[in-house]
């Protein structure tokens, strides 16, 4: 079983900045397909961000947000620039290996004046 943790939210103002981490166990970390994920408040959970063979994001977010990882510290980040009142959510990091769908326990990201 992969296990997943998230950190970094908090609340910044419109057009501010933040880094939300997520830090994977187990050993094949570099095989491991990558996903952040979001959840508003009344909405369905959404794909923000995709690292897997492809990389890939959001309409909403695409020139604001960009993934990265370190295959040898096990972590993939996720920068977000230029926040929106809109990208208030729970952020969810997302591990696929294998068999396997591992989900972080979330970090609230609230953008408010």
């Amino acid at each position: 079983q992969v296990h997943v943790v998230e950190s970094g939210g908090g609340q910044v103002q419109p057009g501010g900045s933040l880094r939300l981490s997520c830090v994977a166990s187990g050993p094949f970390f570099r095989a491991y397909t990558m996903n952040w994920y979001r959840q508003a408040p009344g909405k369905q959970r959404e794909l923000v961000a995709h690292n897997g063979r492809t990389i890939d994001y959001a309409d909403s977010v695409k020139g604001r947000f960009t993934i990265s990882r370190d295959n040898f510290k096990n972590t993939f980040w996720l920068q977000m620039n230029n926040l929106k009142p809109e990208d208030t959510a729970v952020y969810y990091c997302n591990a696929q290996y294998d068999d396997t769908d591992s989900w972080g326990q979330g970090t609230q990201v609230t953008v408010s004046s």
